[in-house]
Parts: C-alpha cells; structure tokens; sequence
C-alpha cells in the first residue's frame, strides 16, 4: 500500500510517499515534494493545483492520502488557502484521511519509525508530512484505521 502525507501551510502542500509491501516501509523518490499556490482566490490556479497533484498521486499509484489535521478557529487555525487545498485534495478519486496531529504522535510513540529521518531520501520540511503517512501505514497495519 502506497500512502501520501500531506502536510498543507499556507499556500503550500508539502507531500511524502510511503510504501509498505512484504513488511518493509520505503520511501520512493519522488518528482516534486511541495506544491505552491500564489493567487489562492483564481479559480484557475485551484484547477490547476487539484489536477497537478491528483496527476502526481495517479503517477506513483498512490492508494490513499492522509492530511494533517488543521485547527478550523483560534490562534493556531489553518488559513483559508489551506482549507482550499484540502477541498482541492478531497475531490479527487483517491481516499482522503485526516489525522490531527495528537493521533499521528500517539501512533509513531506505540510504533516509532526503526530510521534515522537524516538517512531517507527526504527534506527535512517533508517530516511532517512522512511522519502522518508512517502513522496511518501503523493504523492499517495493526487494524486501527
């Protein structure tokens, strides 16, 4: 099963690819790691955003996409883009899961990742988002997704 991590900022979505086949995790190269959007209030670059990911996720044969929960009001509340995005994300083909972050830190402290982050073939701004596809990969694995 390949899962993508999403972390969105912004106008930014950061993503990580995680593959879990013969019980071994992979992470698999991928050709672009963040997509930015300028102009959040065009109709045009939110088309454009929604079918350049969903190419990505079609591309790598992504089975499901896992978001990092955003808080919806208060200080700490996601921006409008972001909820964009997301919308953006939710309305492609692919399964879309949102985990808050508290879940994805209660799931990799049970099963914590056996890697040192700085040996993978990742940026270090991808950490979140591979940190949300490894904890959903643990909830499918020991059934609690």
């Amino acid at each position: 099963m390949r899962i993508c991590g999403v972390e969105l900022k912004g106008g930014e979505a950061i993503i990580s690819l995680l593959s879990y086949e013969g019980e071994t995790f992979n992470v698999p190269s991928c050709r672009k790691v963040s997509f930015s959007i300028a102009q959040s209030a065009s109709t045009e670059a939110i088309r454009e955003f929604h079918f350049a990911f969903h190419k990505l996720m079609e591309d790598y044969k992504v089975d499901e996409i896992v978001i990092i929960e955003r808080e919806q009001k208060g200080k700490l509340a996601g921006s409008a883009t972001s909820f964009k995005l997301e919308a953006a994300i939710q309305l492609g083909d692919v399964p879309v899961t949102l985990l808050s972050p508290v879940a994805i830190k209660e799931q990799n402290k049970r099963n914590p990742p056996h890697v040192d982050f700085d040996t993978l073939d990742l940026k270090r701004f991808q950490q979140p988002a591979f940190e949300a596809a490894y904890a959903q990969q643990n909830r499918h694995i020991f059934g609690k997704a």
